[in-house]
């Protein structure tokens, strides 16, 4: 695809776009002209950012809101999307409730923010890339994405441009982003560096034969790091389903490893698999699929799933906060 025919594209469809603000004064300057734009053109918003941004911004549109506020639905993306995993759904969600695609609807979403960890901050800038993936024969709608330059490290600001096809300023500036990757790219598998395994780990391997001791090394070792009775059932059944995938579809055996890392139980089960579908664990398997249900339900489970596709093999960890 050439740039031309990329840039025609990104118009013409779902368009992704990063606001970069510097603090509170220049966000409200991007985003409140972004919404009532929107009021204007009778087009359902959705807006969901963290907490402090969320008031500031209720707040600059009361009178919108006041007169004409039924269109607009807010929610706190701390919550929403502490695991980011969890935003795509709500986005589809919200597009299904709102005309699925047929109708102008427009959304800000910010899914990066300073305070994430580093793995969180991984699995976001892949949320933004999978973004693109995940809609682009969606219909014609906004995201509006944005990227505190004050509080966010230089890298940060450089990848979301290669995420986002669209880049604005609060000053209204608005411009294609050069650096963005094709759609083709971006669908590939993902094989970013992982976080070193931890040191004080405990392992099985197991087949088909050997489940109950991968549930049983997964509940010891939430129990003993505190993990509260309803937690430690979650995180034995999100492991058990990700075992049972690595069974199914990952060569029929695998490796379990636990361990318990700055506050949460981390689980990495590995296989000789090969994860090539983009969005797995992010979208709701259709009732005919043949896959995909155990990650799907891991990332409802747990606080975060890191997902890699490495050349010798599958690797997913979740992580349960203590």
């Amino acid at each position: 695809m050439t740039a031309a025919a990329t840039h025609q594209h990104w118009a013409e469809e779902f368009q992704h776009e990063a606001l970069f603000y510097a603090g509170l004064d220049d966000f409200l300057a991007g985003t409140v002209p972004f919404v009532r734009e929107g009021l204007e053109g009778d087009e359902a918003i959705l807006i969901a950012v963290p907490e402090v941004r969320l008031r500031a911004l209720q707040s600059a549109l009361r009178p919108e809101l006041l007169g004409d506020g039924r269109r607009v639905t807010f929610l706190d993306m701390e919550r929403v999307g502490r695991n980011p995993a969890h935003i795509i759904p709500a986005w589809a969600q919200f597009l299904r409730d709102n005309g699925d695609g047929d109708v102008p609807v427009r959304g800000i979403g910010e899914p990066i923010w300073r305070g994430r960890s580093d793995a969180e901050l991984v699995e976001c800038q892949r949320h933004e890339t999978l973004l693109n993936v995940a809609f682009a024969d969606s219909g014609s709608w906004r995201l509006l994405c944005p990227y505190d330059t004050v509080g966010l490290p230089a890298d940060v600001i450089e990848e979301a441009e290669r995420s986002h096809p669209w880049v604005s300023r609060a000053d209204g500036e608005r411009t294609f982003s050069e650096r963005c990757r094709d759609l083709d790219v971006m669908a590939q598998p993902f094989d970013a560096p992982l976080s070193a395994v931890g040191i004080e780990t405990q392992s099985v391997a197991f087949g088909l034969r050997d489940m109950a001791a991968v549930r049983k090394l997964v509940a010891v070792c939430a129990r003993v790091a505190g993990l509260s009775t309803v937690r430690t059932d979650d995180l034995v059944l999100a492991v058990h389903e990700v075992a049972s995938n690595s069974i199914r579809h990952g060569g029929g055996s695998g490796t379990l490893r636990v361990w318990h890392d700055g506050g949460a139980v981390v689980c990495e089960v590995t296989d000789g698999g090969r994860i090539d579908a983009p969005l797995v664990g992010r979208q709701l398997p259709d009732d005919d699929s043949l896959g995909g249900r155990g990650l799907w339900m891991a990332n409802q489970l747990c606080d975060l799933v890191q997902i890699r596709a490495l050349p010798d093999g599958n690797v997913v960890r979740v992580h349960m906060r203590v």
